[in-house]
C-alpha cells in the first residue's frame, strides 16, 4: 500500500554502484535537491527561512519531491519520524538556521531514543560569519551531536552530495537513527560539479550484520535447555524488518513472547503465545513471565528502566541471550551471558539453523509446565478496566472501540501519557508499523505531526492520532497543514481536562494534591479551548462524544469521512487510571492490578 520509491540500505548500495554520470555545473542548493531525488526521496516536511532559502528555490522546480509546508519545525521533525516508522523509509525534514534548527532538536532526540531513521537538513549562516553571533546563527551541529547518530556541516558546495548520501546511509544502516546535515548559505549559493554516484568516506563505520557463529550456537544450546524461556522482543526487531523471522523463531521454540512499547505489532496480539507488553504498565502475564524466567532471549531490546523496574530484582533467575545491532547496548544494563552483535534480519535465521542442528542431536526442554503457569496467569489476570462512577466516558472503552472498528490495517499514533498506555494496551496490533509513539523520550505533542507523516507515507491506510487534551494543545496547528495538503488523518482527543498521567501519580503518591494538572481550572462548565470549534476553524470535520453509548456511532462517522481530517473530542473521566502499574523505584514483583492490589503468581501449577 506504500509508495514504490524508497530510501533503504539496498537502494543506497544500488545508487553507489550505478554508472557514474558526467559532471554537471550547478549550485550547492541545486545539488541538495538533485541528491535527494537521486536517493529516491519523494516527500519532505519543512519550513523555509533566510538561511535555507537558496535551497527552497530549486525545490520549486522538482517534479519528484513533494514538500509539505508545516506550521512549526517540531511538526516537520515528528512528521518525518511518523513517515519513517510507518513506511520503513528514511524520513526527511528541512529547516532554517537558528530557531528553525533548534526547533528540530526535540524530534531529533526523540528519533535517537527510538532508533528512527531520519535526515534533517538545516540552513546555516554564511561560513564567513560563523562564530560572530550573526543573525539566526546557532551551533546546531554542536547542539545535536549528543542526540543524533552524526551531525555534518557543509561549508563547500562540492561536499553537499557526499554528505547527504552519507547521512542517508548512516541513518538507515546499523542501528537506525537521525542524522543532521547543516549547510552554510554560501555553500548553498556556491557552484560545484555534480556527479552521481558519489564516493562516500565513512572510515570506521562498519555495522556488524552477521552473528558470531560460536555465540549463536551457544545461544541455541541455552534456548533448548531452558525450561522457562521468554522471547523479550524490542523495537529493534521492527527496525530490522525481522518480524517474519521472529515468527519462525517462535514457531520453532514454542516460547512465550513479550513485546515492548516500541515493539507492539512485531508479533500478532492474537497469537496465544504473545503475553502482551512488559514493564511499568505491562500485562501481569508478561511481567510475571520475565520475573520467573530462567532465560531471556532479548531481541533488539535495551533493558529500559520502564521494563526492568529495579534492575537488581529484575528476572533474578534468568540467564540472558542478548542480540542487538548496537554493541553499546549489550551488557549496558544487564549482563549478557551470551552477547551477539548483529542484524536481527540475519542473526535470527542463523539462530534458527543452529537450533535445528542442535535438535538433531538432543531434545529441547519440555515447556508444558511453563505454559501451565502462564496460561493460569492469562486466565486470572486478563487486561481489563473498571469504569469510573462519575458518569463520564471510559477512555479505555473509547480506544478499544477505535481499534476494533478501524482494524489491524490502520495506523495508530499516540501522544504521551495515559492515553498512550491505553492505546498500547487496548488496540490489538496484528502487523508491524501500525503503532507509532514516542517511547524513550516521551514527547508530548508527537501524535498529530507523526500521524500526518504516516498518512503521507501510507495514503491508503486509515491513520489515527490518539491524543490527550494536554498533548493536543502542543502541536494541533499541524491540522492546518493536513487540511491544506489533503492529509485526512483522524484525531481522537481523550479529553479528561487534565494532565492525566501526572494527575494519576498525584493521586497515588501525593495524597491527591493536584498541583497544576487540571487544564480547565476555573472553567469547569466550558471547554477551554473548545476542541470542536477549534477543529472546525481549521477546516476539519469535528464531533464531540460524551457518553460510552455514542462511541461506536461517532467513530463510524469519522471513518466515513475521507476528504479532510476529522477530530472527535471524547469527554472522559479524569479519575480513570492506567492499570496494571509498577510504581517507580520498586521491583516488578510489586506490580499492582488496581490500587493496593498485587497479584499472586507464586502458586504451584
Amino acid at each position: 500500500m506504500s509508495k514504490e520509491s524508497s530510501v533503504t540500505p539496498a537502494t543506497l548500495a544500488a545508487a553507489a554502484s550505478a554508472p557514474k554520470s558526467g559532471p554537471e555545473r550547478m549550485t550547492g542548493s541545486q545539488a541538495v535537491i538533485r541528491t535527494l531525488e537521486k536517493l529516491g526521496v519523494t516527500d519532505v516536511f519543512g519550513l523555509p527561512g533566510g538561511a535555507i532559502l537558496p535551497t527552497y528555490d530549486p525545490l520549486l522546480d522538482s517534479d519528484v519531491i513533494n514538500h509539505i509546508l508545516v506550521r512549526h519545525e517540531q511538526g516537520a521533525g515528528h512528521a518525518a519520524q511518523g513517515y519513517a516508522m510507518a513506511t520503513g523509509r528514511v524520513g526527511v525534514c528541512i529547516a532554517t538556521s537558528g530557531p528553525g534548527a533548534t526547533n528540530l532538536i526535540t524530534p531529533l532526540a526523540d528519533a535517537h531514543m527510538d532508533s528512527v531513521p531520519m535526515v534533517a537538513i538545516t540552513g546555516q549562516v554564511s561560513s564567513k560569519v560563523l562564530g560572530t553571533d550573526a543573525f539566526q546563527e546557532a551551533d546546531i551541529v554542536g547542539m545535536t551531536m549528543p542526540v543524533t547518530k552524526h551531525s555534518f556541516m557543509a561549508t563547500r558546495a562540492q561536499d553537499i552530495p557526499r554528505m547527504i548520501a552519507e547521512a542517508f546511509y548512516i541513518a538507515s544502516t546499523g542501528r537506525p537513527g537521525p542524522v543532521l546535515v547543516d549547510i552554510t548559505k554560501d555553500a548553498q549559493q556556491g557552484l560545484m560539479d555534480f556527479e552521481w554516484p558519489v564516493q562516500m568516506k565513512l572510515r570506521g563505520y562498519h555495522p556488524v550484520v552477521k552473528g558470531h557463529n560460536k555465540q549463536v550456537r551457544e545461544a541455541a544450546r541455552l534456548i533448548d535447555q531452558a525450561e522457562r524461556p521468554v522471547l523479550y522482543v524490542g523495537g529493534g526487531t521492527l527496525r530490522a524488518h525481522a518480524c517474519e523471522e521472529l515468527a519462525q523463531l517462535v514457531e520453532l521454540t514454542g516460547a512465550p513472547v513479550v513485546t515492548t512499547l516500541t515493539a507492539r505489532g512485531a508479533f500478532p496480539d492474537s497469537d496465544p503465545r504473545n503475553l502482551g507488553m512488559p514493564g511499568m504498565h505491562g500485562t501481569v502475564p508478561a511481567v510475571a513471565s520475565m520475573q520467573q524466567s530462567d532465560l531471556l532471549i532479548a531481541l533488539g531490546a535495551r533493558f529500559d528502566d520502564r521494563v526492568t523496574g529495579v534492575v537488581e530484582s529484575f528476572a533474578p533467575g534468568a540467564k540472558v541471550v542478548h542480540i542487538d545491532i548496537d554493541p553499546a547496548e549489550i551488557s549496558k544494563i544487564r549482563f549478557a551471558d551470551v552477547p551477539i552483535v548483529g542484524d536481527l534480519k540475519t542473526v535470527i535465521p542463523e539462530l534458527i539453523d543452529a537450533l535445528k542442528a542442535h535438535r538433531a542431536e538432543s531434545e529441547p526442554a519440555d515447556l508444558t509446565g511453563w505454559w501451565a503457569v502462564l496460561n493460569r496467569l492469562k486466565d486470572e489476570y486478563p487486561l481489563g478496566y473498571v469504569p469510573t462512577d462519575d458518569g463520564l466516558g471510559s477512555p479505555q472503552h473509547v480506544i478499544q472501540r477505535i481499534g476494533a472498528l478501524s482494524g489491524p490495517e490502520a495506523i495508530y499514533a499516540s501522544g504521551v501519557g495515559q492515553h498512550q498506555m491505553w492505546a498500547a494496551q487496548f488496540v490489538e496490533y496484528e502487523r508491524p508499523h501500525a503503532w507509532l509513539n514516542s517511547s524513550g523520550l516521551g514527547t508530548m505533542g508527537y501524535a498529530i505531526p507523526a500521524a500526518m507523516g504516516a498518512q503521507v507515507g501510507e495514503p491508503d491506510r486509515v491513520v489515527w492520532a490518539i491524543d490527550g487534551d494536554g498533548c493536543f494543545q502542543m502541536t494541533n496547528q499541524e491540522l492546518a497543514t493536513c487540511v491544506i495538503n489533503n492529509i485526512p488523518i483522524k484525531v481522537a482527543v481523550i479529553n479528561n481536562s487534565s494532565l492525566g498521567m501526572v494527575r494519576q501519580w498525584q493521586t497515588l503518591f501525593y495524597e491527591g494534591r493536584y498541583s497544576n494538572t487540571h487544564l480547565n481550572t476555573g472553567h469547569d462548565t466550558i471547554h477551554v479551548p473548545d476542541f470542536v470549534k477549534l477543529a472546525e476553524a481549521y477546516g476539519c470535520a469535528a464531533f464531540r462524544c460524551e457518553s460510552d453509548d455514542d462511541v461506536d456511532a461517532v467513530i463510524q462517522q469519522a471513518l466515513a469521512i475521507n476528504d479532510r481530517p476529522v477530530l472527535i473530542d471524547f469527554t472522559v473521566s479524569p479519575d480513570a487510571m492506567v492499570w496494571p502499574m509498577v510504581p517507580a523505584g520498586v521491583s516488578n514483583d510489586a506490580i499492582q492490578v488496581a490500587r493496593e492490589t498485587t497479584p499472586d503468581w507464586t502458586q504451584e501449577d
